[in-house]
């Protein structure tokens, strides 16, 4: 591309160079003739007073000698004789031009070049005192008439080649910051479809070349999302296998002993651990997303995705001898949440009690709503967790306590709080009423979080007034 434009200019260049020096050379050499004689005019000219008053020999080549042509041998006078006087025609100079040309000249009385050996012969009839026409001869040799010619061809070529030179050098220029972003652009795509995702370009170059830029950014950068979407689901739905693996779990410890049960038991441990190694794999260099919700009008009834999860596990904690309560969904409230995600949600909070709480321990889920937000709390009487903010860590396992059991993903409380952020909200770990873990997730009906000013304010006392409703139920 950038040797394609250099000829390109190259020969746009040339073309304007010949179009505009040919004829201007044709120009400079027609004006060194012009100019040669209409000098050759001015000194025939001369002659011209000593004509009108003599026609003698000696006057006349004493007045030839005197001019510049006349003293190199370039000027002849041919005076033709007179009937009246009965004179003699006087020719003074060498004449180098024909009879005939002198005598039309004569007759005609008007001016005229003729071509001669060596050059060109102006011939000047010039009016006699006796009344008659003579011809004043002056040769003016080639030189002299292109004289100055060559000069100003060579210069006319120098600019030319000066400007063809340039003009190459201002192309290569461009070709420079032309061809550089576009083999940049070249280069991520590249480095993109080989899998390095981080490939990006400098936003530079021509107007063309900048908007591709920006699309090619913008593209990699979906790429990247969606990539990381893929994972997330990955990890996700491998996620949600942990239920039912829960339950496999509980219900092959009660089988008892024997080889089928120890063989059950092994089958569900391997499979645990298949599943831990998927939700690792898939959350390796995974970054982190926004926005969970399927799409504008997407959500669900929170009250009816938490009776129906609550009544799944109260057959496990019946199985475990586990205390079961459950507040709040005795009315419709709709949150912008997926379904399904607040299924996963749920899910992850509630097998963690299970996985991490040793049997017969009471946990609770209870929801407080208003105009603005939704509270989900998820407690238990277990024995809490030593370091909440390291839980909620991306990739984190609860750094320590019961909850940080040896095999643990961390990816359980990552959904949960994607799923509360996704609105707007967030996640809080701290001490339930029961003695053990409470998990606070704040969902905003509105899919914003707090705003400013007065909103702030209002939000604040809201906050307030949920946290004293939930603690003296």
């Amino acid at each position: 591309m950038r040797w394609a434009l250099v000829k390109v200019c190259l020969a746009v260049t040339a073309m304007v160079v010949i179009a505009f020096a040919v004829p201007l050379g044709l120009v400079i050499k027609e004006m060194a003739r012009d100019r040669a004689f209409s000098d050759a005019e001015r000194q025939a000219a001369t002659i011209g007073p000593t004509l009108s008053i003599t026609t003698d020999r000696a006057e006349l080549e004493t007045a030839v000698l005197t001019t510049e042509p006349g003293g190199e041998g370039r000027m002849a006078v041919h005076v033709p004789a007179s009937e009246e006087s009965d004179s003699r025609p006087v020719e003074i100079g060498t004449r180098r031009a024909t009879r005939k040309d002198v005598e039309t000249v004569r007759t005609s009385g008007r001016a005229s070049i003729s071509e001669v050996t060596g050059g060109s012969a102006l011939l000047q009839p010039t009016a006699l005192g006796s009344g008659g026409i003579a011809v004043v001869e002056v040769f003016v040799p080639e030189g002299e008439e292109s004289n100055g010619v060559t000069t100003a061809w060579l210069m006319l070529a120098g600019v030319g080649i000066a400007l063809i030179v340039g003009s190459v050098a201002v192309a290569d220029r461009l070709g420079v910051r032309m061809v550089k972003p576009a083999q940049r652009l070249a280069g991520a795509a590249h480095d993109l479809g080989e899998g390095r995702l981080g490939a990006r370009v400098r936003e530079e170059g021509p107007t063309e070349l900048r908007s591709a830029a920006v699309a090619f950014n913008s593209m990699a950068d979906q790429v990247v999302q969606l990539l990381a979407n893929e994972r997330e689901l990955a990890a996700d739905l491998s996620h949600r296998l942990r239920t039912p693996l829960t339950v496999l779990r509980l219900n092959a410890a009660s089988l008892g002993e024997g080889p089928a049960a120890e063989q059950t038991r092994a089958a569900v441990e391997q499979l645990e651990h298949e599943v831990d190694t998927i939700i690792r794999t898939a959350r390796e260099q995974r970054p982190q997303t926004q926005g969970l919700n399927s799409g504008p009008g997407s959500g669900c009834d929170a009250s009816e995705v938490i009776r129906e999860r609550m009544d799944f596990w109260s057959a496990l904690a019946e199985d475990e001898g586990r205390e079961v309560r459950l507040a709040g969904v005795d009315r419709t409230v709709r949150i912008p949440v997926a379904r399904p995600e607040l299924v996963a949600a749920l899910d992850a909070l509630l097998g963690n009690v299970f996985r991490h709480t040793p049997e017969g321990t009471a946990f609770a889920v209870d929801v407080h709503h208003s105009g603005d937000a939704v509270i989900v709390l998820v407690s238990d009487a277990g024995g809490g967790i030593a370091d909440p903010k390291a839980a909620l860590t991306r990739g984190g396992s609860g750094g320590g306590g019961e909850r940080a059991s040896v095999g643990s993903t961390g990816l359980g409380l990552d959904i949960v709080r994607r799923v509360a952020e996704s609105t707007g909200g967030d996640v809080r770990i701290g001490r339930s009423v029961l003695g053990g873990t409470e998990v606070r997730i704040w969902i905003w009906l509105d899919g914003r979080g707090p705003g400013q000013g007065g909103r702030r304010r209002r939000v604040v006392r809201q906050r307030r007034r949920l946290r004293t409703t939930a603690v003296r139920s």
